[in-house]
């Protein structure tokens, strides 16, 4: 049975179509243009396709659905001659399972989950909530929580977290210029800052004024050793955690600077996202003129609220308040701006529906490969990811919704091929584990839900918090 059959139609997987454009398509919104067939294509292909001598005996079959037996059988004979999965067999072989049974519960709390991240090797769970609370889960041990941590200096909410590579520290941002680090590799479960444990304060602002602005995102580099940041101030910071100061900052938007991280592992490359619609790519190293970008990404008509990187130096996606998900290469970038923002200034979104009018409004100059749609980007920051390279081959993407739901599109045919609808409130932020299917989502309900697959033999229940104060939320 397949997994499209497999789950009942609330949490289901399903094809409602293919949601996706084309650049440069004269295609309706639903359609895929004739020229997809682009780069990413292959990349997919190559890394969650199975070998042709596992997956078929016969010539002219190589488009079919190939079986989980059928290679388990090419494998156990020998045909590829190696006596084992390749990642992309493997890749193939998993991608095919997606973690939408369920959901069980995680936590649950009176305030809205605002952040919610997988450790890159899936031991540990991180979820921040608007009330102060960080937690940290151990996933091996039951979900039980490794680390509780009450925050300091927090103002309105904690904008983001980040998990150190070594997974000793963790450092949370608000919106003020400071970023508190804490040492999550103590013996201590429950971490109240200063008083059972030391949140050391990463001061930001270089004037040292804390009042200019507050941080939206805030990263590790690969190597432990800096922290990219994204302000309200329209600029990039980059601390050196070694020489306990920025090392550099870059008036990079013409607004709010929304989201950022590092292109790859080198640390060479910064992707950034703004309210002023662009994504921009920086290279820390041929910064000659002050506030310079190497490219700018064109295409969002509303602002970014969100992006993550493929890990290639070359390709990214964004979610944007235009309802939209786009992928990009930087190949394709262009030197300047080239076209005036558009923006209906009588439209908020932060309380307010999409205008109709808008939906079929399309960038003249856009430069992205492909533009999702179906989910909500209203409310707050909503954010979207790759899905993980280990276990399917990315050839996915998914994203939280203003209207309560996670979004899984396949990433190069568009098609929505799983809508998981449980919350009550948006899902601002979601993570999928790097090596199992299982995917997390956390709701300004205050639940932190688990989706799996095939999931554990009880039957799922998730409790809703008793009681919860409403609370007004901003663009955060």
């Amino acid at each position: 049975m397949s997994y499209r059959t497999r789950f009942g139609k609330d949490n289901s997987a399903c094809d409602s179509g293919n949601a996706v454009e084309g650049s440069g398509s004269s295609k309706g919104p639903n359609e895929v243009s004739n020229d997809f067939d682009h780069e990413i294509a292959q990349l997919t292909k190559h890394r969650s396709r199975p070998h042709q001598l596992l997956s078929q005996d016969m010539p002219g079959k190589s488009r079919l659905l190939v079986s989980t037996m059928k290679m388990l059988v090419g494998r156990e004979s020998n045909h590829s001659g190696r006596g084992r999965f390749s990642s992309a067999d493997g890749c193939h072989v998993l991608s095919r399972y997606l973690p939408i049974n369920g959901p069980w519960g995680v936590d649950e709390s009176t305030s809205p989950a605002y952040v919610s991240q997988f450790s890159n090797d899936g031991l540990f769970f991180v979820a921040g909530f608007q009330g102060g609370h960080i937690k940290i889960y151990n996933v091996d041990k039951g979900w039980k929580v490794q680390k509780d941590i009450l925050t300091k200096s927090l103002r309105w909410t904690i904008t983001d977290t980040s998990l150190s590579p070594d997974q000793r520290y963790l450092v949370y941002a608000s919106m003020t210029p400071i970023v508190n680090i804490v040492n999550v590799g103590s013996s201590m479960t429950e971490s109240l800052a200063n008083v059972t444990e030391i949140h050391e304060g990463l001061d930001f602002s270089v004037d040292g004024d804390e009042d200019e602005f507050g941080i939206f995102s805030v990263r590790f580099s690969t190597d432990g050793r800096e922290l990219v940041a994204a302000s309200s101030d329209a600029s990039i910071y980059v601390y050196d955690l070694q020489a306990n100061k920025v090392n550099l900052r870059i008036p990079a938007h013409s607004s709010d600077v929304n989201t950022v991280c590092f292109a790859d592992e080198t640390g060479h490359l910064i992707y950034s996202g703004s309210d002023d619609n662009l994504c921009k790519v920086w290279d820390r190293r041929c910064l000659i003129t002050k506030g310079q970008a190497a490219g700018v990404l064109m295409g969002h008509l509303e602002g970014v609220t969100f992006l993550d990187s493929r890990g290639d130096g070359r390709y990214l996606i964004s979610n944007g308040k235009d309802q939209t998900t786009k992928l990009w290469d930087i190949r394709k970038m262009s030197s300047r701006a080239m076209y005036p923002r558009l923006r209906d200034h009588d439209w908020d979104y932060r309380w307010m529906e999409y205008p109709a009018h808008a939906k079929t409004l399309k960038h003249p100059n856009d430069q992205s490969l492909a533009t999702y749609r179906g989910h909500g980007v209203l409310r707050t920051l909503i954010r979207c990811y790759f899905s993980p390279a280990y276990s399917t081959g990315q050839k996915y993407i998914y994203t939280g919704s203003s209207d309560h739901c996670v979004y899984i599109y396949d990433l190069v045919t568009g098609a929505q091929v799983a809508r998981l609808n449980h919350h009550e409130g948006p899902v601002r932020d979601c993570s999928w584990h790097p090596l199992y299917p299982m995917l997390v989502s956390s709701s300004w309900d205050g639940t932190i839900a688990r989706w799996e697959f095939p999931g554990d033999d009880q039957v799922p229940t998730l409790e809703r918090p008793r009681a919860r104060r409403r609370r007004g939320y901003y663009n955060y």
